[in-house]
């Protein structure tokens, strides 16, 4: 935590417009020093106070946030979504250390939104570390929603074939193979399949075979079915379940064809 604080103090400094806002602003630093409880209070009740400058409420909720304290989850997950990327980051940062359940359900919700596209990069990035059970649906209705031309989001998309690859389940596939197709995301796709075990062979996409001949999964075993999460866990709000991911495809232009029957 202690490089993002001093990011976010820094930045907020900058903001600072007059000697009440220093007072106030150094309060909180004294507050996050201290880190006991009387002062996790105080902090709390700046969340809900009004009148109170974003600056300060950001940084008490990062502070709460990464101390665990669940009242800042509302205020964190406001910031995750705000026009401003790198409150996006701070927050994105504090909610992956916060151990909130709902925290997964926001994100999801966040990214899979098609009004609010412009500022999925954070959640999606937020869901690939959480590890979640919404995270791999989420991604995927995400990234075959971006999958079009000229689509000025190829850095969502990115990060969503990032993250799949990292999350090593082979329920995105499908999605990855038809990135391949996409001059900004082929390279890092390509990368993403290989990490599933799936290699692109003169346009034929083949699943390494496992020992006994069946095709292995992400850990080895059998062509991956029942590893990560379960089918019929949902991702809460934003409608990125696991069935969301046949009923709210894009069309990907037959990404099922890439990929060949195991051997």
């Amino acid at each position: 935590m202690e490089d993002e604080f001093h990011e976010l103090t820094d930045r907020v400094r900058a903001e600072l417009r007059s000697p009440q806002d220093l007072i106030a602003y150094e309060r909180l630093l004294g507050l996050a020093r201290k880190n006991s409880p009387a002062g996790r209070e105080e902090l709390a009740r700046m969340l809900v106070a009004v009148e109170r400058p974003l600056w300060a409420r950001e940084i008490a909720a990062f502070i709460l946030g990464c101390a665990g304290d669940k009242r800042a989850f509302e205020t964190l997950v406001l910031l995750l979504n705000y026009r401003d990327p790198v409150r996006c980051a701070t927050a994105a940062h504090a909610l992956a250390r916060l151990g909130d359940p709902r925290t997964a359900r926001a994100a999801a919700a966040l990214a899979t939104n098609p009004l609010r596209t412009a500022y999925a990069l954070h959640p999606v990035r937020l869901l690939a570390e959480l590890r979640a059970p919404q995270s791999v649906p989420a991604l995927i209705v995400t990234l075959e929603r971006l999958l079009t031309p000229h689509n000025p989001y190829w850095r969502v998309a990115l990060a969503c074939v990032e993250g799949l690859g990292a999350l090593g389940d082979r329920r995105a596939v499908p999605a990855l193979t038809a990135a391949v197709a996409h001059p900004r995301l082929a390279a890092a796709a390509a990368a993403s399949l290989a990490r599933l075990g799936v290699h692109e062979d003169e346009g034929v996409v083949a699943q390494d075979d496992g020992p006994d001949g069946t095709a292995a999964g992400p850990d080895g075993g059998p062509d991956g079915r029942g590893q990560g999460p379960e089918r019929g866990e949902g991702a809460g709000a934003g409608g990125a379940d696991s069935r969301g991911v046949d009923s709210g495809r894009a069309d990907s232009g037959g990404t099922d064809s890439g990929v060949s029957r195991r051997r």
